[in-house]
């Protein structure tokens, strides 16, 4: 923060409280002309005002609040830039990556620094880790499917709605964009307990080339008229047995078959299930341009034993 601010900050904080304090005093002074006690001349529905000091118990807590708010502004950071007697901070802002904030988490940890946050990770994962390391000795499968271990989906759950949800929706269900539903069957790199560990520790990069250049726009149109066929859909038939003999260098990926490869991410494109939509038009604007997808890896952010317990509710989305 700018020397400006701070100033202007500490200006409108301290004049507040000044202005308080003045205003109190004022209010304890007796301006009217009239004894303490006496009438003031008004009188309403029968009864008197009477010219009374502030209530005493009244004016002690004003006093106390004001002597409150300078203590606090000492201790704490409240004043611009100034950051406090005891150096309290909420946390580390001045961090750009993740091995920043974890490299900042040890180091105030280390120190026994008042930063807020990393206090309470640090206070988290000593009563939370060794519950997850409970968890992490039962295998996905048992946790996905037993009764018993129906509190630690609901865990799951929640570590999915915090970290999975914004591009996979509350209900799992994905969205046009590449975010694949994850409550059915497809997969593009496999569904097995062991894959959906692995999607999450490391994560994913797909990359879908562009075919304009190589194709030009008519093949792009027989390609498409292909590629829609493999899914039981009505085509120009004339163009779509010209698509089948380029669909040749699309075969390296999703096979000669179109159903795609688990190995490598391919979709399979048999099955009607598309990540940026089956229209004539989607499926034109991913042949010419391409796609990129990327699954960003939680390795770092939620650990291999919260990986474990996301993993087993998502296993059971899809394994009923």
């Amino acid at each position: 923060m700018t020397t400006f601010w701070t100033i202007w900050i500490s200006i409108i904080t301290l004049g507040s409280i000044a202005g308080s304090y003045m205003l109190l005093r004022w209010c304890l002074s007796n301006k009217t002309g009239v004894k303490e006690g006496e009438s003031m001349g008004h009188e309403f529905d029968g009864i008197v005002e009477l010219n009374n000091q502030l209530p005493r118990w009244w004016t002690i807590l004003f006093y106390i609040t004001i002597v409150w708010a300078l203590v606090y502004l000492a201790l704490y950071p409240g004043l611009g830039a100034y950051k406090g007697l005891l150096g309290w901070q909420s946390s580390n802002q001045t961090i750009l990556s993740l091995e920043e904030s974890e490299q900042a988490l040890q180091a105030s940890i280390e120190s026994g620094a008042l930063v807020q946050y990393d206090r309470e990770i640090k206070f988290a994962n000593e009563k939370y880790d060794p519950i997850f390391a409970e968890y992490a000795k039962v295998d996905i499968e048992t946790l996905a499917s037993n009764e018993e271990h129906a509190d630690v989906l609901k865990v799951g759950q929640r570590l999915f709605l915090q970290n999975c949800a914004q591009c996979h929706g509350s209900d799992a269900r994905g969205q046009n964009g590449g975010f694949p539903n994850l409550t059915d069957d497809d997969w593009l790199y496999g569904g097995t307990a062991n894959k959906i560990v692995e999607t999450l520790q490391r994560g994913r990069n797909a990359m879908m080339p562009a075919w304009l250049d190589a194709f030009g726009e008519e093949g792009i149109k027989e390609v498409v008229e292909y590629t829609l066929s493999l899914s039981g859909r009505q085509v120009n038939q004339a163009l779509a047995d010209k698509g089948k003999t380029r669909f040749m260098a699309c075969a390296a990926c999703h096979g000669m078959d179109g159903k795609g490869n688990q190995m490598i991410g391919a979709p399979n494109l048999t099955d009607n299930i598309w990540l940026y939509g089956g229209s004539k038009r989607a499926v034109t604007e991913t042949l010419t341009y391409g796609r990129n997808g990327v699954m960003p890896a939680f390795n770092k952010t939620l650990g291999d034993d919260k990986i474990h317990v996301v993993s087993a509710y998502i296993y059971s989305l899809s394994n009923k």
